[in-house]
């Protein structure tokens, strides 16, 4: 079961650019790349960076620390693609943004 939860306009990172949300004590990078939104778990599976502060090029980011690269569409690590980040599905609907998380709890 998931919870679907509309993210605020003004929340939404502007084109190859990212954001953070903080829904239930859970940290999500939001980025948008190439016109499509995509969210993941922020903590690299390595020591915990943000991703969100990593650069973004095309469909992937590179975490700061340590310059793993992961896919944004999937959460693989590019060089070893069984370590990867939980990646949660962003839906748009007349002109809204929905992310889908598992159900928590949340508020929807």
């Amino acid at each position: 079961m998931t919870s679907r939860i509309e993210i605020e306009p003004a929340r939404l990172p502007a084109e190859g650019s990212h954001a953070w949300l903080h829904l239930n004590g859970q940290c999500i990078a939001l980025f948008q790349a190439a016109g499509r939104y995509y969210a993941l778990d922020d903590r690299c599976p390595h020591q915990g960076a943000s991703l969100a502060a990593g650069k973004l090029s095309g469909a992937t980011v590179q975490c700061p620390a340590h310059g793993l690269r992961f896919d944004l569409n999937t959460g693989c690590m590019l060089s070893m693609p069984s370590v990867r980040v939980a990646t949660f599905p962003i839906h748009i609907e007349a002109g809204k943004v929905y992310l889908s998380l598992p159900n928590q709890d949340l508020p929807t």
